[in-house]
């Protein structure tokens, strides 16, 4: 059992480091950090905007996080805010030009990324690992809620 959870955890971290480290190096030429890239991937499936609780699901980050990273990205101009019924308040954060952009760029280079790394998986075993991880995650999301049973 040990063995397994050491493979699994080291698989995780492993996969974590290398791809936040690809995130930096492609996010750099934009002059954003490689934890951006979450943001305009996501903002770029929604064509008609965004709001914060979205992005907050959507990117699997809080509050804070989300806050904080749309400011920097609308201080660089890749994001704007929408006003909805003459408010800013749940108001819709949409790509602009140079975001949409950037983030079609990202997007491309994180297919090519993810097609690269899978590229010895044959299509069964490509999906047998997606479900396998889907599994996997919706089940430590339970286990991180209701804690650890006592045993």
């Amino acid at each position: 059992m040990i063995e397994r959870f050491e493979r699994f955890s080291l698989a995780i971290f492993e996969i974590s480091r290398y791809w936040h480290k690809l995130a930096a190096e492609e996010m750099a030429a934009y002059a954003l950090k490689g934890s951006h890239a979450i943001y305009l991937t996501a903002m770029y499936r929604c064509d008609e905007g965004v709001t914060a609780p979205q992005l907050c699901e959507l990117c699997g980050r809080d509050k804070s996080d989300v806050s904080r990273t749309v400011a920097v990205l609308q201080e660089k101009g890749f994001v704007t805010k929408e006003e909805v019924n003459r408010s800013l308040y749940r108001g819709l954060f949409k790509l602009t030009d140079q975001g949409r952009a950037a983030a079609e760029q990202i997007s491309r280079r994180a297919s090519l990324a993810v097609e690269l790394a899978g590229a010895d998986l044959s299509d069964e075993a490509r999906s047998c690992f997606y479900e396998a991880l889907d599994s996997i995650t919706g089940h430590l999301r339970e286990i991180s809620k209701e804690g650890l049973p006592r045993q």
